[in-house]
């Protein structure tokens, strides 16, 4: 009788083993990977065959635009980061010990509201331009030339004053990991402070520099707030004209899967970057760099070089936003903002728990499994994070809808009543959509958590008697518990500064801050616009604060 029940014991486990945690990761895999499917299988088989039509007319534009665009940004950020990154790792100069913090902070503000600040600087009202008129005496735009704000090399400008910090991190990182011996060789064989950049500095970093151009233009490619409102027409701006103005959501899936290849290029190049060029160092006695003093004017010029990236990134957006905030205080009581506020906070909060939950569900079940198919899921569903959110937006929406309809025409053919569009009619397609996009972030940090914990522990757990959800609940939670925090937070941020998913997905009449910064700001309302856009770039320092603690 004993051996009988040990059996069925046995057996039940087992039964739980292969239809448990396993099945959750397949679950969980699947829905996170469901959008990007139904984008290709829209563009596979679109209502209209209009490829041929979108190649003949705009879709040469829009990839011309975006490749300029991606190539610019990349360009700038690879020369401004890694410059600055030089000078704050091998440099000691005026204003250094403050400067290799405060070049995290333009991080913080999204992209579009420093197109909106620049433009309300240096547009025509704006008061540069107007104290230009009055100094020289100029009576309007005839008298005199001044560069076209609202351009594509505007937006190359305002996209990489924002993105820079990506190149800089992991430059910074890779100069600070090199051995300060190299380059006193360097500097004994008689290499001069430019020779040491380009023979021995730039070689070794490399990989980390070309790694972060690879984000920097993923980003780029990914951006809609700022090439809208400098109407600039690329593939992004190209999948809200075929949808949303065409009413053809085949041709903006074929749009969509051109962006899914551009990034997969992008995503290669950088996993290339980090495989194919490494760089050792030579044991762990290696001397680390010593930074030399810049004095008199070579140090100010250094000071300069750092201040420029940061002042035009953090200090020009936020200071306009401040001041259009104090400027009119009753823009903070304006109708709409607590509520849009509300919005992202439910929204924000609700997709950073399900999305952190999630990626421990899926992480866990994959680590129980143990088998090759397993880990080969873990960076299938990572793809959300590179692909743009329109794209998602697009992914998503499409087979909820369906879904949607199906199960209203369901329940009004059993019970007589129509219950309405359950989940898109709502924010829940906003919500899954938010966490299809950052599930590659609550993944990452959960995977390294439980990386982390030595297998002793929950050896020890399972020969007490403990099944894999106590265990879970009793040993990996509370010695992860940081690090899901810390995930939900980044979760949190990210879901506050996304507008292109926003804005395709959101309820009629629901705004969140970022899509009340985008509207108010295209009628051209900056003044009630910066309440939110001020509220947005504080909730983005929390994650540069915690990006740059982990920097140290």
């Amino acid at each position: 009788m004993a051996d009988k029940l040990t059996q069925a014991y046995d057996g039940g486990f087992r039964l739980r083993r292969i239809f448990g945690w396993p099945l959750v990761t397949l679950c969980v895999a699947g829905l996170v990977l469901l959008p990007i499917a139904a984008v290709l299988w829209l563009a596979a088989f679109p209502e209209a065959p209009i490829w041929g039509h979108l190649w003949n007319t705009t879709l040469p534009r829009y990839l011309r635009n975006t490749a300029i665009l991606a190539l610019g940004v990349g360009l700038i950020c690879a020369c401004v980061g890694t410059g600055a990154a030089w000078l704050v790792t091998v440099y000691r100069f005026p204003g250094r010990g403050w400067l290799q913090w405060a070049l995290f902070l333009p991080l913080a503000v999204p992209a579009y509201v420093g197109a909106y600040a620049l433009v309300d600087l240096f547009e025509y009202a704006g008061p540069v331009q107007t104290g230009l008129r009055g100094l020289m005496g100029y009576t309007n735009a005839q008298d005199y030339s001044f560069p076209q704000i609202r351009s594509r090399g505007g937006a190359i400008i305002v996209i990489a004053a924002s993105l820079f910090p990506y190149v800089y991190l992991l430059a910074r990182a890779a100069f600070r990991e090199q051995s300060g011996r190299m380059l006193e060789v360097a500097r004994a064989l008689g290499a001069g402070p430019l020779a040491r950049f380009w023979r021995v500095g730039v070689p070794l970093a490399r990989p980390a520099i070309v790694a972060g151009s690879a984000i920097v233009m993923m980003e780029t490619v990914a951006d809609f707030g700022v090439v809208d409102f400098f109407a600039v027409q690329t593939l992004t701006t190209g999948i809200f004209s075929q949808w949303l103005e065409g009413g053809n959501p085949g041709g903006a899936a074929q749009i969509a899967c051109l962006i899914l290849l551009v990034v997969a290029v992008l995503v290669s190049l950088e996993r290339f970057a980090r495989r194919g060029s490494r760089y050792h160092r030579a044991g762990q006695s290696t001397q680390q760099v010593v930074p030399e003093d810049l004095k008199g004017l070579a140090g100010w010029l250094a000071f300069a070089a750092c201040l420029l990236p940061f002042a035009i990134g953090f200090c020009l957006p936020a200071g306009v936003m401040a001041y259009h905030s104090i400027a009119e205080v009753d823009s903070w009581l304006a109708p709409g903002l607590t509520r849009a506020a509300l919005n992202t906070v439910i929204t924000g909060a609700s997709a950073s728990v399900l999305t952190v939950m999630s990626a421990l569900a899926l992480v866990y079940g994959a680590k129980l499994a143990k088998g090759r198919a397993a880990a080969r899921i873990l960076p299938l569903t990572t793809i959300g994070y590179a692909a743009p959110g329109a794209v998602l937006g697009l992914g998503v929406l499409i087979p909820l809808a369906a879904f949607d309809n199906a199960l209203a025409d369901t329940v009004l053919a059993v019970t007589g009543w129509d219950p309405g569009l359950i989940l898109t009619g709502g924010a829940a397609a906003l919500v899954y959509a938010y966490c299809v996009r950052f599930f590659a972030i609550g993944q990452g940090a959960v995977e390294g958590a439980l990386g982390r914990i030595a297998p002793s522990l929950p050896m020890a757990a399972r020969t007490l008697g403990q099944g894999p959800t106590q265990t879970l609940r009793r040993v990996y939670l509370p010695l992860i518990r940081g690090s899901v925090g810390t995930a939900l937070l980044l979760v949190f941020v990210d879901c506050v500064k996304e507008l292109p998913a926003t804005l395709l997905l959101r309820p009629f009449n629901y705004n969140t801050l970022a899509t009340r910064v985008y509207e108010q700001a295209s009628l051209e309302r900056l003044t009630e616009a910066a309440p939110a856009a001020l509220i947005v770039t504080t909730v983005g320092l929390f994650a540069v604060i915690l990006l740059a603690r982990a920097n140290r």
